[in-house]
């Protein structure tokens, strides 16, 4: 029983990570809607717990049969969402494809959440035959093993062939004998569509992307790569590098005094910017690329072969990682096309290069110069104030307006920063404003393809129509909202604690860099601090609410006080220490406090259908930090846990309830 409930919990999470992954690579757009499968993957967990015991077994008896819908239907209908804000900036192609994204959308989030109420139903029938806080303790333990296997096997760029075996196995374990038959087709025919993707010629998977690699019908390209079906880079030799207009050329021009012999290249790629190092003399390259596998595919496929050089030095790490742990100075800093085409994670809206463009990230490359040095970015920025926001950042840094190079167009540029006025000499003209400059984006506002504070109506609709199909499902489950209303706290310990998790996410990824490593890494953080809660709860027969109550406002006073440039100056291990106190110091006292009122909730049933809604609500509050940044959001985790503190305080059982201090069972196994 506990082996079954622990697979049930790992399978679980395995496949919302799955396919929080793979929708994001053939759905574009996907990747901008940050939280869409997450919340549909939770929706439909927390309504398999909310359906009753001896009822809904249809779903465990077809559980597989959407999971294979939706992968052929995603594979047969690939979809890219038209753009239809101004406010944000979205890096893919406009246009649409396959299905209208009206009909799109709401079906995707329909099968996500049918697949994973299909395996929650089989979790919660487990779960109710052993006691709440055990139970619990195994669900935990279940999660950080699907999550664990799920990030070890990113690490290993499985295809996506190897995810739909490995989940297949597991749900045949889970549906027994009895089922086997009616397993085996649609999980076949899963199986059958993700080995026909990876079998694909060019393609491969990183740790970020689905990578297909093309020769190039161009007669100055090489190859063509694309991540996640978007055009992303081309392999291009030196001479096409070098002709009239390339941008890869520019900052050397705009530098003609520059010795240029130590190049920090941050986004190197497939090695394009690299080769041209080499050309122009550079005695030592630092190629920092994030994602390891379009580096190994510039090692294998460009024809300078740069990678094989023995002056260039590989470092597979996020960029402003790099910049803040080396003490290396160098003659020229380039930005070279950082271009992440998706998220952090699903748990956030940052960028895998938000970092890189705040105001902190443009101090931190002057630091970094040596005298005569300079710094220059280029891309394709699509919108001038886009362009005129770098331009004045920079300009606010060094001292002195950027040289601005235009090229395919206006809404391309080269903007190269000399160290002062003098170490650049500009090829057109220096950067001036071509209307209204946006603020610099910063560290704690790190959206700098948003122009202004605010949340786009593109986003306020998904989330409105999201939370109203929660209310909906959650009323259609048989919970009357009514009754739900005596377990306000469990509603915000739910939306503050997503809302935390969230935080500690974007506080890691500053910290130690976007990586996907980083990201399972607090991932896994915050299970085993929910777990070491829960292990102390389990052996404590009473807990002081109010001590609990007065720490975790401590902790959390303390997280915000103290600023995050302090922590991003400490040394690593220091840094280290003090991140990890600081982000999961909260979590363990929130969940003690919410495991001690979870063993005395007179229906489980009711109280996680008010923490569901409070934890799919704290999802979409995340997205007040497009209005505040996401220092102020510990402000409303504070008023959040605040509330359910007050709420606790009023909490009576209802008529015909008893409370009981220590449950045999529990129907649910709600968030902390």
């Amino acid at each position: 029983m506990r082996a079954r409930l622990l697979l049930a919990s790992a399978t679980m999470l395995f496949v919302e990570l799955a396919l929080i992954r793979w929708t994001g690579a053939n759905i574009v757009h996907l990747s901008y809607f940050s939280n869409f499968i997450l919340l549909g993957s939770f929706l439909g967990i927390g309504l398999g717990f909310l359906i009753p015991a001896g009822r809904g077994q249809w779903l465990t008896r077809w559980a597989p049969v959407p999971l294979a819908l939706l992968v052929v239907l995603v594979r047969e209908f690939p979809v890219q969402v038209r753009q239809t804000s101004g406010e944000v900036i979205y890096f893919t192609a406009v246009k649409t494809t396959g299905l209208p994204q009206w009909v799109t959308l709401p079906v995707l989030f329909g099968l996500t959440a049918l697949i994973m109420m299909a395996i929650g139903k089989m979790t919660a029938d487990l779960f109710r035959r052993l006691p709440s806080l055990e139970a619990y303790r195994y669900d935990l333990v279940g999660s950080l093993t699907g999550s664990v296997s799920f990030a070890l096997l990113s690490w290993l760029r499985a295809p996506s062939v190897v995810w739909g075996t490995v989940a297949a196995l597991a749900l045949l374990a889970l549906g027994g004998r009895r089922n086997t038959v009616r397993y085996t087709v649609p999980l076949g025919v899963m199986v059958a569509v993700l080995a026909l993707e990876s079998a694909a010629g060019g393609v491969s998977w990183s740790p970020y992307y689905k990578i297909e690699v093309k020769r190039s019908t161009s007669t100055d390209r090489d190859y063509n790569i694309a991540a996640n079906g978007v055009p992303h880079q081309s392999i291009a030799p030196l001479k096409a590098l070098t002709q009239p207009g390339s941008p890869y050329e520019q900052p050397y021009r705009e530098t003609p005094d520059n010795s240029h012999r130590r190049v920090l290249v941050i986004g190197a790629g497939n090695g394009n910017d690299v080769a041209l190092s080499l050309a122009h003399g550079a005695q030592r390259v630092d190629a920092v690329e994030i994602d390891p596998r379009l580096q190994e595919i510039g090692a294998s496929l460009h024809p300078a072969r740069p990678y094989d050089n023995p002056r260039v030095h590989v470092h597979i790490n996020d960029g402003r990682a790099f910049l803040e742990q080396t003490d290396a100075r160098y003659d020229l800093i380039v930005l070279a096309l950082p271009d992440s085409l998706t998220l952090v994670s699903g748990a956030s809206n940052l960028r895998l290069e938000s970092y890189l463009f705040t105001r902190q990230a443009f101090e931190a490359a002057h630091r970094h110069l040596a005298p005569g040095g300079a710094f220059a970015m280029y891309n394709y920025y699509r919108q001038n104030w886009l362009i005129d926001r770098f331009g004045s950042t920079l300009t606010s840094v060094f001292g002195h307006a950027p040289c601005i190079t235009h090229y395919g167009g206006k809404k391309a540029a080269i903007l190269v920063a000399g160290v002062t006025s003098g170490d650049q000499s500009c090829a057109t003209s220096a950067w001036r404003p071509s209307g209204p400059v946006p603020s610099a984006a910063s560290d704690d506002h790190p959206f700098p393809y948003l122009l202004h504070r605010t949340i786009p109506t593109l986003y306020l609709g998904v989330l409105g129509a999201i939370l109203l199909v929660t209310l909906l499902s959650v009323r259609l489950t048989g919970v009357r909202l009514r009754r739900t209303a005596t377990y306000a706290d469990m509603f915000l310990l739910g939306a503050a604690f997503m809302l935390l998790e969230t935080k500690n996410v974007i506080g890691f990824a500053l910290y130690f860099g976007t990586t996907w490593l980083v990201n399972a890494m607090v991932f896994a953080g915050v299970l085993l601090a929910v777990l070491c809660a829960v292990e102390v709860r389990r052996r404590m027969r009473r807990l002081n609410q109010l001590a609990l109550q007065l720490l975790l406002f401590a902790t959390l006073a303390i997280a915000w006080l103290i600023p995050t440039q302090l922590v991003l100056g400490l040394p690593f291990a220091a840094r280290l220490a003090a991140a990890i106190a600081l982000a999961f110091a909260p979590i363990f006292c929130a969940n003690l406090i919410f495991s001690d009122r979870l063993a005395v909730a007179p229906d489980p049933t009711a109280a996680f259908g008010a923490n569901l809604l409070g934890a799919l609500t704290g999802g979409t509050l995340e997205y007040l930090a497009l209005l505040m940044g996401y220092q102020a959001l510990l402000l409303v985790v504070a008023m959040l846990y605040a509330g359910a503190c007050v709420a606790m305080r009023f909490i009576r059982p209802g008529p015909g309830e008893t409370a009981a201090h220590e449950p045999l069972t529990v129907r649910a196994a709600p968030r902390p």
